[in-house]
């Protein structure tokens, strides 16, 4: 289809943080936009600032005349939307042009040179890195992120129409859309089952990716995973690769190795091993833009962030709060190992929400000793998402699996007091569901008490 031909653009589900990218990319060009989610969030808030028509009720009759006109309108969806969704079957059964937020994602892409970003962690973190450091070395590029980035405060970045730099999500096997030039793959950790089945599975999806990458493309991988390509690392000898690492005032100091030249004292101030190794592959990738490398260092220095990715939202002597997106065994792991690496011996309370009943079937084991390494743990109820209860699959379920930890499930409204009555030195909250929407709350409770 040519998108230049459509005039209007309508979202099902408009309010998810890859769909709200592409609403604010089509507000941009100028086409008329529009869409429903079932939730009024921060989020939806700030596209209805953007003259765009939200509304939160399943109804046909409450969408403009203007896209019901299927000759020149496009209609987006989510895999998360029902396909018994009323507005759904409307335009399905219309004859309307239809696309997965995937598929008009490859069609945007596609006539640039795209720098693709997949991997089952880590993929936001470092596809903000990355379009941070082509935007401080003056690159020309688009740029669609599966967060808010905190140097952008956006989820959406035009600095011109060369390069797209493109977060390519494995969930429904939606990076088979995307026609890469340069790109990564961070890990490929069982994730997803309830689409893959197993974890062989996933890893075919991911080999299939690699082997979309154009002719004469790059792609990177993380040292160890069974892929070729140019790799990365800490402390080994990978193509790309950071050695004498030290912390000094709780920011990363090393040097960078790649396979034509050092660099000596590069920094980097985002905590985790797991962000470093991010901010080494954008590195990289943004390498093969044609920016030099000690361009690209300094631009490094000056990376602030991804909303709820290991986001200090108070840092004083005696109390830390930091929220994360974290939602997977190993993403649990990589954010204990980060505030026990620069937090050491202080007493750590982490609050978790669990995201998906399959999910917390799947690994619950994983999730149980993941969790049990914090001094303390609250579990919220599932996040159901997209899915309905699977019998027996609750947070009570998952704490009786859980050893050597202090543990309880709790509801949200009893959160403020539990923390302040076990006074943690380091509070941690976790997960992808709706927890997001409670960390203002409790920062706003806390900033008085400390």
């Amino acid at each position: 289809m040519d998108l230049k031909q459509i005039h209007n653009v309508y979202f099902i589900g408009i309010g998810g943080i890859g769909m709200s990218a592409l609403a604010r990319y089509f507000k941009f060009i100028g086409k008329n936009v529009a869409g429903y989610d079932k939730t009024q969030t921060p989020l939806t808030e700030e596209l209805s600032n953007l003259d765009i028509d939200i509304h939160y009720q399943d109804d046909i009759s409450v969408v403009t005349d203007r896209f019901k006109k299927k000759e020149n309108t496009l209609v987006v969806y989510t895999p998360a939307v029902s396909v018994e969704h009323t507005e759904y079957q409307y335009f399905l059964t219309n004859g309307f042009e239809i696309k997965k937020r995937s598929e008009v994602l490859g069609l945007i892409t596609k006539g640039s040179f795209c720098l693709a970003v997949a991997g089952t962690h880590g993929k936001t973190t470092t596809t903000s890195i990355l379009a941070h450091l082509l935007k401080e070395t003056g690159v020309s590029f688009t740029g669609f992120l599966g967060g808010i980035s905190e140097d952008f405060n956006s989820n959406f970045v035009f600095e011109g129409t060369d390069y797209s730099v493109v977060e390519a999500d494995e969930f429904d096997r939606s990076f088979l859309r995307l026609f890469p030039n340069v790109a990564c793959i961070t890990s490929m950790d069982a994730d997803h089952l309830d689409i893959y089945g197993n974890p062989e599975e996933l890893q075919k999806s991911f080999v299939e990716f690699a082997n979309r990458l154009a002719p004469n493309g790059a792609l990177f991988v993380r040292k160890g995973l069974p892929l070729k390509g140019l790799t990365y690392g800490i402390d080994d000898d990978a193509d790309y690769c950071i050695t004498n690492l030290k912390i000094e005032n709780g920011s990363y100091i090393f040097d960078l190795r790649t396979p034509d030249t050092t660099l000596v004292d590069v920094k980097f101030n985002k905590p985790g091993r797991h962000n470093l190794l991010n901010g080494l592959v954008a590195f990289a990738m943004a390498l093969h833009t044609g920016v030099p490398a000690e361009k690209l260092a300094n631009a490094l220095a000056s990376f602030k962030g991804v909303q709820r990715r290991f986001s200090y939202k108070i840092n004083t002597g005696d109390f830390v709060f930091i929220d994360d997106y974290a939602h997977h065994p190993t993403e649990i792991n990589a954010v204990y190992d980060a505030v026990t690496e620069m937090h050491p011996n202080k007493k750590t309370l982490a609050i978790f929400q669990p995201h998906l009943f399959s999910r917390t079937r799947d690994f619950a084991d994983e999730f149980a000793k993941s969790l049990s390494k914090f001094d303390s743990v609250l579990l919220l109820d599932i996040y159901p998402a997209r899915e309905k209860p699977i019998e027996g699959i609750t947070s009570e379920w998952l704490l009786e699996k859980m050893k050597g930890t202090q543990v309880k499930t709790i509801q949200k409204s009893k959160l403020i007091n539990e923390i302040k009555e076990q006074n943690p030195q380091v509070l941690i909250t976790m997960g992808a569901g709706d927890i997001g929407l409670e960390v203002s709350k409790i920062t706003k409770e806390l900033q008085d008490a400390y």
